[in-house]
């Protein structure tokens, strides 16, 4: 393998094709169907598709077939089947539906607008994870262009993954005998700490969530006559909260929602945390003064990689500020987001949250809990070593520094589906998703360089995968 040739394959393709196909990707408003329920009738979804299609089709590879597959009701699904040589098969992953559009963009930047500011492409989807079709694609044709064999690929693009993924089921189901049994999964949809070399993912958090309801009143009270009376809709929640997080420090008090962390990924979060340092936390947005839940490194490795955390990312009953009179309010609602470690049970989880805020409501409040969504974590199985060696060399020949494994706190429901599907699978999950890159929230971008490298990366780990079948 010439690696000056994968490169220079891989960076024109880049900059001649797949930049500019991305900068129209992301001005297409295509959110996950559980921001959209009427995607259908919308037709955003379908145009994302059709414009990834256009370019497969323009871009395609000797003996390529490309479907898109619909089953009834639920959201397409891209499937591109690249023949190799040999028995073997591997399947490369990503998604094309998008977060919602999230509010704090800078005035000049907009999830469905698009901008290149120096090496950095700012829109809704770049990097979460549009690029994901045109990286694998571009993978692929490197290695055709100078003749590397590789075994049998499946790409596999989903429409409905920042949804939870739950169409997906269906489809693997549908598409098993067409897929085959891949030994290599390798995902795109994952993230990097920083843009100096290959980050291999070795675990996800899993997902458990749902909207918490305390009701008091049947309407709302003026506050002068119900105060110190009837007792706060928001303070009861608080209450509530407490049952399931310390309010000082954030740690989850349910000893069923933590799991057990293997020696082995406690030895790479000390590695990620030496490489990372304080840019695990100075590369957050923090406001003047505001700082971490602790300095050390390796403790907020493992936090945001192996231990549950809650956040409250919605709520309901809550006036706006300019039209907040002065009423005892009748409802609060709060929407609950539980990170859960890779191995806990998701819906054994969301069970737990159930019991314990519905029990034994504080003031007779009437009290609910909602799951709405159950989404399992997963860890990757022990690296195999000619895996170990493909991505180390990928690293130092496309980024320079050696690779690092670490967790990632994000939940990707693909991965627990395929371990469990094929538990002898190898499998490559990384990313783009770095420094400041915020996918899900304001002024998310693609960092090209790392997008350029990280497709150069996995041509090699899928031509040494075809090696290690030959050698085998």
């Amino acid at each position: 393998m010439n690696t000056d040739r994968i490169r220079r394959h891989v960076e024109e393709l880049w900059d001649d094709s797949i930049v500019p196909e991305l900068v129209e990707y992301i001005r297409i408003p295509n959110k996950s169907p559980h921001f959209d329920p009427d995607w259908a009738e919308h037709g955003y979804m379908d145009a994302a598709v059709e414009h990834m299609v256009r370019w497969c089709e323009a871009h395609a590879l000797e003996g390529m077939a490309l479907e898109v597959v619909r089953l009834p009701g639920r959201t397409p699904l891209i499937l591109i089947d690249v023949p190799g040589e040999g028995d073997d098969c591997l399947v490369l992953y990503g998604h094309l539906d998008k977060q919602p559009e999230m509010a704090g963009w800078r005035d000049d930047l907009g999830p469905w607008t698009p901008k290149i500011e120096g090496d950095r492409l700012y829109g809704r989807g770049g990097a979460d994870d549009g690029y994901a079709i045109y990286g694998s694609l571009a993978a692929l044709g490197a290695l055709h262009e100078q003749g590397i064999p590789h075994a049998r690929c499946v790409v596999i693009i989903e429409s409905c993954e920042e949804s939870g993924s739950y169409d997906l089921p269906y489809y693997i189901e549908a598409l098993r005998d067409r897929i085959g049994t891949p030994s290599l999964v390798v995902c795109l949809d994952s993230g990097c700490g920083d843009y100096d070399r290959l980050w291999c993912t070795t675990s996800l958090r899993g997902l458990a969530g749902g909207a918490l309801s305390v009701e008091m009143l049947r309407e709302g009270v003026h506050s002068g006559d119900a105060g110190g009376v009837v007792p706060s809709t928001f303070r009861i929640l608080r209450r509530l909260l407490s049952r399931i997080e310390d309010e000082r420090d954030g740690r989850i008090v349910v000893d069923s929602l933590h799991a057990q962390i293997p020696p082995e990924r406690r030895a790479q979060a000390e590695e990620a945390a030496s490489v990372l340092g304080k840019q695990l936390y100075a590369r957050l947005p923090f406001v003047d003064g505001a700082g971490p839940t602790t300095t050390d490194s390796v403790e907020l490795v493992l936090n945001r990689t192996w231990r549950p955390a809650l956040e409250i990312i919605g709520a309901e009953g809550l006036p706006d500020l300019d039209n907040a009179g002065n009423v005892a309010r009748p409802v609060t609602t709060a929407k609950l987001s539980l990170r859960l470690p890779p191995t806990c049970d998701p819906k054994a989880a969301a069970d737990t949250l159930r019991e314990l805020l519905e029990a034994d409501p504080p003031h007779g409040a009437r009290v609910r809990f909602s799951p709405e969504h159950a989404a399992p974590g997963w860890e990757a199985p022990p690296v195999a070593s000619w895996l170990d060696r493909a991505v180390r060399r990928a690293s130092a020949n496309y980024f320079g520094p050696d690779a690092v494994y670490m967790g990632e706190g994000g939940s990707i429901p693909f991965m627990g589906m395929l371990g469990e599907k094929f538990p002898r699978a190898q499998f490559l999950v990384t990313g783009v998703l770095g420094p400041e890159s915020n996918a899900h929230g304001p002024n998310e971008f693609l960092h090209i360089p790392t997008g350029k490298r990280l497709t150069c990366c996995v041509a090699e780990v899928i031509a040494a995968h075809y090696v290690r079948t030959t050698a085998e």
